[in-house]
């Protein structure tokens, strides 16, 4: 079980089997409604809670983090139950864990590092406006029809007061003691209440029974075909990228609050490993999440131990306990989640306006609102491309050249910056073969060749300067950059001694 116990002091056990208890707590309706959402059995939700959470606790997962069903996977999972049926998910979840293993296995964790941070502050302000609007949904009921509305009248003042209450003891509890995580000690004190003064408020069983057994070994009854595949497929990649991202930024987030450093590629194979295993048992598969993540670090869980309590205790409550979990009202698991909320948002980011370059606050408003209107996956992807682009544009204008001439009359430019696909066009305006003298040097000394156009823009130029029948001299090239030229290669001065060394992103040559 790696390091479940070992790195535990006596302090630290307390705290993480506690934390443990209260992040149970909360997966119970989050399980649930994503269950339903996905339009599968609340036990399915439930079972793969469990074992996602109990999977990645000893194989991969990152210390502190906590994984179960989410809702960002459960919305891409609703189109194929209703046209194909829970089977079909069940394989699904088995190749997107495949294709998760495969990914860590081939170092994609490692292009976590290449998300830039506005697009981070997005996926963090996104994903507590998404935890934010989900809470909203305990405030209705069902009608006659089958429909909902919103709470009115005193059940409604009954909950807002018990909402109010939870978050008013996680708030203060810590200033008296620190014997118990006060996210715990709010949800039983709530429950205490409303049992002992029978309140009138909804609580979780009013959602669904969360009594079963234990989750049994199930091969998916699909048949294992062609036809199967191209059905599952494109489902498993999206759910597994989405997986993985998620899981990914959340350990960022971790790293961040902890001051520690996840290792990404043990994180994607233990999200894989859980979900493999989780489909072989009739569970709608997971990843990391981000609120019970929280809830857990603000509890003081810090190792894998608190992960696989939560895990224990969620089975245990399943098995034994079901009637007593029932009982626990909404509105405490809600105050838990609204601060979960609180603590989830950035709100340093909202003095960042006027403070950081426009187009990185643009960057993180798309992200927010992205994720909010779609899914975590699309906005992160959409952020990562609109950096590339908006850096690629600001590189592209600070190619310059500065000219003079030397003792001989030729002219000199001295170029500087970097020459690549998105600079090219400023660099064929800095030179003007028309008007230039019969004998032009180019020197690169404190210039950059990136990638192939970069070289293209070279041979061009040199084509430009023998149309205009001048000399061109191209100094201080690296030698792969000499090696890729082809119309200018016999321009280049070759000095030995003062030539740089780089290497040029080309197709041919990695």
């Amino acid at each position: 079980m790696f390091d479940l116990v070992a790195k535990n002091s006596a302090a630290n056990l307390k705290n993480d089997v506690l934390s443990g208890l209260t992040v149970a707590l909360a997966l119970v309706p989050e399980a649930v409604a994503f269950a339903l959402i996905a339009g599968v059995h609340p036990l399915v939700g439930l079972y793969a809670a469990f074992m996602v959470g109990l999977v990645t606790t000893l194989w991969g997962g990152r210390p502190g983090m906590i994984s179960g069903a989410t809702g960002a996977l459960a919305v891409v999972m609703v189109a194929l139950v209703a046209e194909h049926g829970v089977e079909y998910l069940f394989a699904t979840v088995v190749l997107m864990g495949v294709l998760q293993i495969a990914a860590g296995l081939f170092g994609v964790g490692k292009l976590i590092r290449m998300v830039p941070y506005p697009v981070f502050l997005g996926f963090v302000n996104g994903l507590a406006i998404v935890i934010l609007l989900a809470q909203l949904e305990q405030f209705k009921v069902p009608t006659i029809d089958g429909g909902t509305q919103w709470l009115s009248g005193m059940g409604l003042w009954v909950m807002l007061g018990l909402v109010v209450l939870t978050m008013l003891i996680i708030q203060y509890l810590p200033r008296l003691t620190r014997a118990v995580p006060s996210s715990l000690a709010a949800i039983l004190v709530v429950s205490a209440l409303v049992v002992g003064f029978q309140l009138d408020t909804r609580s979780v069983g009013d959602i669904a029974s969360i009594a079963g057994g234990l989750p049994e070994f199930h091969m998916p009854a699909v048949a294992f075909t062609w036809e199967t595949l191209t059905i599952i497929f494109p489902y498993a990649v999206v759910l597994a990228a989405i997986g993985l991202i998620e899981s990914l930024l959340t350990m960022n987030l971790i790293d961040e609050l902890t001051e520690t450093r996840g290792q990404g590629n043990r994180v994607c194979v233990g999200q894989g490993v859980a979900n493999t295993v989780t489909g072989l048992f009739g569970g709608m598969g997971g990843c990391a999440m981000v609120g019970q993540s929280m809830i857990n670090i603000k509890s003081g869980g810090r190792s894998r131990l608190s992960g696989g309590v939560a895990a224990l205790a969620l089975l245990v409550f399943i098995v034994f306990a079901s009637e007593w979990i029932e009982m626990i009202p909404l509105a405490a698991l809600v105050g838990v989640m609204f601060m979960v909320v609180i603590g989830t948002f950035e709100w340093g980011s909202l003095r960042l306006f006027g403070r950081v370059p426009r187009a990185d606050i643009f960057v993180g408003l798309l992200v927010a609102v992205i994720t909010v209107l779609t899914d975590l996956a699309i906005a992160v992807i959409t952020g990562v491309i609109v950096s590339a682009l908006v850096f690629a544009w600001e590189h592209a204008k600070r190619i310059h050249a500065k000219t003079h001439l030397n003792e001989l009359g030729s002219k000199v430019y001295d170029l500087h910056g970097v020459v690549y696909f998105g600079s090219v066009q400023h660099f064929h305006e800095l030179f003007d073969p028309g008007n230039d003298p019969a004998d032009v040097i180019v020197d690169f000394v404190h210039a950059r060749v990136a990638d192939h156009s970069g070289i293209e823009a070279i041979d061009t130029l040199a084509e430009r300067y023998k149309r205009a029948g001048k000399m061109l001299h191209l100094r201080h090239l690296s030698p792969e950059c000499r090696g890729m030229l082809r119309k200018a290669a016999d321009l280049v001065e070759v000095n030995i001694l003062e030539d740089p060394h780089y290497h040029v992103a080309d197709d041919k040559h990695v």
